[in-house]
C-alpha cells in the first residue's frame, strides 16, 4: 500500500522514489491528479538532476483550451514497493501523480486537514 497525506489546501500528496538511468535516486512528493491522464509530470529542474533519458515530445489539451507541447522521458518509479518503469512528461509544475500511475490501483483519500491519502492494488 502506499500512503499520503492531504494538505490544509486540499492537496493528496505522496512521496515517490525516482531513478535515473544511473542508479541515481530522489524522492519525490507529488500532488495525485485525476484530471491527468498520464503517468507522472516532472520539473526540467529534477529530470536533469536524475540524468532521465529523453524518449519523445507529447502535446496536450489544457482546460483553456490551449495546446502544450513537451519532452517526454523514462524513468524507474517505485511504486507498491516494485520497480516500474514509466514514462515522465516534463512541466515546469509541481510533481503530479496522473491516473495511468493509478491504473489496477484502488485510491482512497479522507479529504480534510492532515487526512489519509491510500492506494492499493486491486485484486
Amino acid at each position: 500500500m502506499i500512503t499520503g497525506i492531504v494538505t490544509p489546501e486540499r492537496e493528496a500528496f505522496i512521496v515517490l522514489m525516482v531513478q535515473g538511468p544511473d542508479g541515481q535516486a530522489e524522492e519525490i512528493p507529488a500532488v495525485i491528479d485525476t484530471g491527468f491522464d498520464g503517468s507522472l509530470r516532472l520539473p526540467s529542474k529534477t529530470i536533469a538532476r536524475l540524468g532521465l533519458t529523453w524518449r519523445s515530445r507529447g502535446r496536450a489539451l489544457l482546460a483553456d483550451g490551449s495546446e502544450s507541447i513537451f519532452d517526454i522521458h523514462e524513468a524507474i518509479v517505485i511504486w507498491d514497493g516494485q520497480p516500474r518503469r514509466i514514462a515522465i512528461d516534463t512541466v515546469d509544475m509541481i510533481p503530479l501523480v496522473g491516473m495511468s500511475l493509478l491504473d489496477g490501483h484502488e485510491l482512497t483519500i479522507q479529504v480534510c486537514d492532515d487526512g489519509k491519502v491510500m492506494i492499493q492494488r486491486l485484486p
